[in-house]
């Protein structure tokens, strides 16, 4: 399709568009509209950048009519805080000349303001499943009347353990409804998740997982260590003009740390870091500095990769080369947006090589190899991941089975063996005499008088 024109939106969503300064469809918008217009449940794969947002909900737009009900009638499931707040922007650029009410709910805030928001009524709801099972389960808001459910970067949704949550509220959710899912991959979980609970989903791919976008330059260094890694970072780094806006992704959050202390003694006003550790309030106020260039320098982790959609980023650096190979795409996925031209730069050691083979298989490519600055010092500081383990001969780590000590048990003494039986008195009486005598056995009674005469 040339323009947003054949798809015969209303006029008011396509002010917004020409607002938005969109030309034309991209190709998962192109191909999502008309079957989210069918009504029929779509399983959409697109890797990051492409414009899944607008391809689920420029048709979702466009068949929603006004209404001041008060429990929603749309509801998009995303993985991180962050996705959500960039999603509730999203949908109210696309829908700023529509009468649409939005409500974003996360976790890590304050959930009676929250509960409050939803009381006054909202026609999409956008949520992570933790505090939205949680109003869901108080009462603060109701969903029998969802008639389009969105499942954004279901992927990662699974990775990071939803399953439980998603499929608690899949048993609240009305079951004639439309089910829409977008994601960069397509795994064995997606599968499973797809046949335990949907019919008839048709599939929709643009660009499968590790193709290389070709709007990305990609190189790489070999390094030999941690600190090294730091060295040679900060080295490119010092080069301002050409390393604008830059997004450093690590493994874990302890690296993201470790590496921001680091930064700061040379970078100080202009580095920032994000992870799930961080209040929300800090991230969000990082992303935001970072976005409008007061920081030129973003830390971050691989749960954070799919959570940011960041504008005009010229570098992204995989400081720690990822274990899975799809994570790779999705980090270098933030750079060279909208046709842009981005660049990525991987850092790996001699451990990492195996990871980096993988990213080349999955990719069908070799990333080009970059010979490492003689400049760059390289360090002897090891982190303790990398210490060497010295094992002593004679007070070894690993026992075998045969030097093992044996279970930690020995017979209770007599006293201990004692159980409680009630009261002793009753007890005694019924060994003496075999069996109690009652005030109230009348044949025990009568036989005595028997004896008597």
């Amino acid at each position: 399709m040339s323009s947003f024109e054949d798809f015969k939106i209303s006029k008011q969503l396509g002010y917004a568009i020409e607002d938005l300064g969109f030309e034309k469809p991209t190709p998962i918008q192109e191909k999502a509209f008309p079957v989210v217009m069918s009504g029929k449940d779509v399983i959409g794969i697109a890797q990051t950048g492409t414009g899944k947002t607008f391809a689920y909900m420029l048709p979702i737009l466009q068949q929603l009519k006004f209404s001041k009900q008060v429990n929603p009638r749309v509801l998009v499931m995303v993985p991180t805080r962050e996705l959500v707040v960039q999603v509730v922007e999203e949908i109210q650029k696309f829908s700023k000349y529509l009468n649409v009410r939005v409500e974003g709910v996360f976790g890590g805030t304050n959930i009676n303001r929250q509960k409050e928001a939803l009381a006054q009524g909202t026609d999409i709801v956008v949520a992570t499943p933790g505090r939205l099972y949680d109003l869901v389960i108080s009462r603060a808001v109701s969903l029998k009347s969802v008639k389009k459910l969105v499942i954004d970067e279901v992927d990662v949704m699974l990775d990071l353990g939803f399953r439980f949550q998603l499929n608690n509220i899949f048993e609240l959710l009305p079951e004639r409804r439309q089910n829409i899912m977008f994601s960069a991959t397509m795994t064995e979980d997606i599968e499973m998740l797809i046949l335990d609970f949907f019919r008839g989903t048709e599939k929709v791919s643009v660009a499968v997982s590790g193709t290389p976008l070709e709007n990305i330059e990609q190189v790489c260094y070999e390094v030999p260590n941690f600190y090294t890694k730091i060295n040679l970072l900060e080295h490119i780094l010092k080069d301002k003009e050409n390393y604008k806006k830059v997004l450093v992704f690590v493994s874990n959050k302890k690296s993201a740390d470790l590496l921001f202390s680091q930064l700061s003694e040379n970078f100080e006003d202009e580095v920032c870091v994000i992870h799930s550790n961080k209040t929300q309030n800090y991230r969000l106020r990082s992303i935001e500095q970072f976005e409008e260039g007061v920081h030129r320098i973003l830390v971050t982790t691989d749960v954070m990769s799919r959570g940011l959609d960041l504008t005009k980023i010229s570098h992204v650096f995989n400081f720690d080369t990822p274990s899975f190979p799809e994570n790779y795409m999705h980090r270098i996925g933030r750079t060279g947006r909208a046709e842009e031209k981005g660049s990525s730069i991987l850092f790996y050691t001699e451990k990492e090589a195996a990871a980096k083979e993988a990213i080349e298989q999955l990719m069908n490519m070799e990333i080009p190899q970059q010979e490492f600055p003689e400049t760059v010092e390289i360090a002897t500081k090891l982190t303790a991941e990398e210490q060497p383990r010295i094992l002593e001969p004679d007070n070894p780590h690993k026992r075998i089975d045969a030097d093992a000590p044996g279970p930690s048990f020995h017979e209770k003494k007599e006293k201990n063996k004692k159980t409680n039986q009630g009261g002793s008195y009753r007890r005694e009486i019924a060994k003496k005499y075999k069996k109690p005598k009652t005030r109230g056995d009348k044949n025990y009674n009568k036989r005595n008088k028997r004896k008597k005469r």
